[in-house]
């Protein structure tokens, strides 16, 4: 009897606790914070909001914690510290101080490649703005987003060199390291311990490719990431039409199950993916009509369905076709430094590329997987050719097909009728020279200059016949 009660304890003490909080990781965005437990199994759990001050509970269901929380970092986070405690039922009871109330969700995660069952607590980062009660009437307001103390709106891309001269604007490129945060993307081969992650070189990629950019005068770059952070794909290409960009490009690094895979690739949206997304538009156009938008800054709102197709259409044909352009002049780049999987550009319903009015292309740089790409891949070097390579083509392809009222539009259309060029920020008479086909000798000539002339913006200078 002694030994069946024993092994009655036993089983009840093994059964009733069911899992363990193993590890907590912490992932800053610019927008919001991501909180991550790794759990030895799936859970249930629930979750209480308290006010005065402002908490989030969260009660995991047959759960102990097995970790510290000691040494975790939330700077940069609404969250001031995180307590646990173990509650009656072995229920464990995690407590999130919070700076000031915000919102939340929390899921679960099943198991992948890299992790087990994970349950996640997403914050946002801008205060959620205090009721205020109703006197009689009250005027509609659009509420106010507050970041701590201080009252500001949410981060807005920063693209600083648009204020160009008269209506010379930039060409805006935004630029998408793919994964990040909870999500590595493909693994590749182990260095120093660790397995080489997509998330890591295709960050790397982007950087490079974002200095680039900023280099050229008449282009601006826009990174839809900028660190270790989990970001949606349909969240990547909102960045990019809020920032009315003119090119969207995702950077990736493929994987297959053999090894022997190799070769960098360039895709474009398919058009059963352009069709289905039609589709999808004109039905957020009934149920969420201000989560379009608009389609090149005309709004769809109010729009009957058979104009709003229309002009959908329109803007979906411009995007693919300025896209397939400019995945050639890539491609073509690209297989200067690499090898490439198959010599045309590749169509596939990627999510990443169904943006209505942005031309969007998605770069794979070669299979993290193949040990000998992968070799390449984790290095600076290379990061920076495959950089430069995807920088070229789109430079070359806005030089053929320059767009309206754009700085590099007045450099096509001076070089082409010999007019005036005027001097922005970021210009040297060698590059000016170079840029028209002559030299800085011709140009100092005909404009009155000497090797000590200083070039100024705002400068015209005139551009010697070709």
């Amino acid at each position: 009897m002694r030994l069946l009660l024993l092994l009655f304890l036993a089983y009840f003490s093994t059964s009733s606790i069911a899992a363990k909080v193993e590890n907590i990781r912490i992932w800053p965005a610019p927008d919001n914070t991501r909180v991550v437990l790794d759990i030895s199994a799936e859970v249930t759990f629930e979750q209480i909001t308290l006010a005065n001050p402002d908490r989030l509970v969260i009660d995991i269901d047959k759960s102990t914690l097995s970790t510290t929380v000691a040494k975790l970092d939330f700077s940069n986070s609404p969250i001031r510290g995180l307590r646990s405690s173990q509650r009656s039922g072995n229920k464990l009871r995690l407590v999130l101080d919070l700076a000031y109330k915000t919102s939340h969700k929390i899921f679960s995660l099943p198991p992948n490649a890299s992790y087990g069952h994970r349950l996640v607590i997403d914050l946002s980062n801008y205060q959620l703005p205090k009721p205020t009660p109703a006197k009689g009437a009250v005027k509609k307001t659009t509420p106010t987003l507050t970041s701590g103390d201080e009252k500001a709106s949410p981060p807005k891309s920063t693209l600083n060199s648009l204020s160009l001269l008269d209506s010379q604007r930039d060409i805006i490129i935004a630029i998408d390291a793919g994964h990040g945060g909870e999500d590595p993307g493909a693994l590749g081969p182990r260095y120093g311990g660790q397995k080489l992650r997509e998330k890591h070189v295709v960050l790397g990629i982007a950087k490079e490719l974002q200095t680039l950019i900023k280099k050229e005068p008449g282009f601006e770059p826009l990174l839809t990431r900028t660190g270790d952070y989990y970001v949606s794909l349909r969240g990547r290409t909102k960045k990019a039409r809020n920032a009315q960009a003119d090119l969207f490009i995702s950077i990736h690094a493929d994987a297959f199950k053999n090894s022997k895979a190799r070769g960098a690739s360039v895709w474009i949206l398919s058009s059963s993916g352009a069709s289905s997304e039609m589709g999808r538009l004109l039905a957020q156009k009934e149920n969420e009509a201000d989560l379009i938008g608009g389609i090149g800054g005309i709004s769809l709102e109010d729009k009957e369905d058979d104009v709003a197709m229309t002009l959908i259409d329109m803007s979906m044909n411009y995007s693919q076709s300025a896209g397939s352009g400019v995945a050639k002049e890539v491609l073509n780049n690209i297989g200067k430094i690499a090898r490439l999987h198959k010599n045309h550009v590749e169509k596939a319903g990627f999510v990443v590329l169904k943006s209505p009015d942005v031309p969007s292309i998605l770069v794979e740089t070669g299979f993290i997987s193949n040990p000998g790409e992968a070799a390449k891949l984790r290095t600076k070097k290379y990061q920076k050719q495959m950089a430069n390579a995807i920088f070229n083509g789109l430079k070359n392809y806005f030089y053929s097909h320059p767009i309206a009222n754009t700085y590099v539009a007045s450099v096509v259309e001076a070089k082409r009728k010999q007019l005036f060029y005027k001097v922005v920020s970021g210009d040297t008479l060698s590059a000016i020279a170079q840029r028209f086909g002559t030299s800085v000798k011709q140009l100092q000539s005909l404009n009155n200059m000497t090797s000590t002339s200083v070039l100024k913006v705002g400068k015209k200078l005139t551009i010697p016949k070709t």
